[in-house]
């Protein structure tokens, strides 16, 4: 079995043909996690495996107002004094998309690779935004207590890691487990968990839980909780199964209506499912990318789109604010200084208050409430961890927020 991405990115110019870059074995062709075969696989996610459709609903589609600005050629300065246009940087980035609005009116979209305006794109764990804006707007509610502990709701987890975890403390990322993000390392738990949902292949020998729910059911407890930040994808999972369980409808079903079918979307998304049909809640969200740009447009006006309020306006505040910084700096996010992480989102605690959905290989979601932008991009970069293109495309987003701005 091949193992994770762990090549320079140097190493990679072109993109592959689509002939080229097809994995017939769908899930189980571990070609599917190399570079470039991932660059047409992130585009055709819904031909891997099982799907659940994310309904955009009967209302009108909100359209998005083209005023073209010439953005490609918008030079910055990288951290290490190397100067790039916008068009350089989403070349060496492995961008299939790159959309820009500015005051809800579309300035810039570009695509690139196997990506395309119509085209749905794996969005990774940009995902967690869209489950964890969910769980705070039934916090706001009354419908979930962020003091809860998750057993109260899935009595399945009263055994293992999460018998004494807070919904506050899954949603914010300060869960002691025993199970390590590092994608770059082929036997970190990570592989376990993907192995137990069918997104990535098993050996013939597997005996391992089938299902992600199985699969969160033998986390066993490492640390405490409460105390520090430390990102881990089968927390929003677990966050997925309780909405689920308080709301009586699949994670598919509830996006589509709280979210989808309210803020305009011209297409339908989907759900990548295990093999019980529960949905990867952590990183199994695909959409079009000019509608992911209307979620932070949405997210962007407080909450407020096609006429109508879709998330209350405090849970955007609330997500702007952000969390403890404290808990955040002490997981060493060489790339994020002074972040923090809130409900599932990353806060930049900068001028702006700007807060971003992000997802491995490059995916991202930048609202900037006071320059009124929206940056929504999807990518296959050859590396995983996003501290690799961070250098490249934070300064990019402010490039182009300060010349909107001007």
């Amino acid at each position: 079995m091949n193992k994770p991405l762990a090549a320079k990115a140097g190493a990679f110019a072109r993109s592959p043909s689509p002939a080229a870059a097809q994995c017939p074995g769908g899930f189980a062709d571990a070609g599917l996690f190399q570079f470039p075969q991932l660059r047409w696989a992130f585009n055709h996610a819904r031909e891997l495996g099982p799907t659940k459709e994310v309904a955009r609903g009967d209302g009108p589609v909100v359209s998005l107002e083209s005023a073209p600005r010439h953005l490609g050629a918008l030079t910055f300065v990288k951290g290490d004094g190397e100067r790039l246009t916008l068009s350089e940087s989403l070349t060496r980035t492995h961008a299939d998309g790159f959309i820009v609005l500015h005051k809800g009116r579309l300035v810039h979209e570009t695509y690139a690779g196997q990506g395309a305006a119509h085209r749905p794109h794996i969005c990774m764990s940009v995902t967690k935004s869209v489950v964890g804006t969910i769980a705070a707007t039934l916090i706001h509610e009354g419908a979930l207590d962020p003091d809860a502990l998750a057993p109260y709701y899935v009595p399945e987890l009263s055994q293992g890691a999460y018998r004494d975890a807070s919904l506050r403390q899954i949603l914010d990322m300060l869960i002691g487990v025993a199970y390590r993000e590092d994608y770059a390392n082929p036997d970190a738990e990570i592989w376990d968990y993907a192995r137990a949902g069918g997104l990535f292949p098993r050996p013939e020998s597997y005996d391992g839980p089938e299902g992600f729910r199985a699969y969160l059911t033998g986390l066993r407890k490492q640390g405490e909780h409460g105390r520090a930040f430390d990102y881990k994808t089968v927390n929003t999972e677990v966050l997925g199964w309780i909405l689920q369980r308080v709301t009586g409808q699949s994670l598919a079903d509830l996006v589509s209506a709280r979210i989808w079918s309210r803020i305009g979307a011209e297409s339908d998304a989907f759900f990548l499912v295990d093999g019980t049909g529960s949905e990867a809640a952590g990183c199994g969200f695909a959409a079009s990318l000019r509608d992911l740009a209307r979620f932070g447009e949405m997210m962007r006006n407080d909450g407020a789109a096609n006429g109508r309020q879709v998330v209350p306006a405090a849970v955007v505040a609330d997500i702007r604010r952000g969390g403890d910084r404290t808990h955040f700096k002490a997981a060493g996010y060489s790339t994020l200084p002074g972040f923090s992480y809130r409900n599932m989102w990353w806060a930049t605690h900068d001028a702006h208050d700007a807060f971003l959905a992000r997802g491995i290989h490059g995916q991202s979601l930048y609202v900037d409430p006071v320059a009124e932008v929206v940056i929504a991009r999807f990518a296959s970069f050859p590396l995983a961890a996003n501290r690799h293109n961070d250098p490249l495309t934070f300064p990019a987003y402010r490039a182009i927020i300060e010349a909107l701005s001007a």
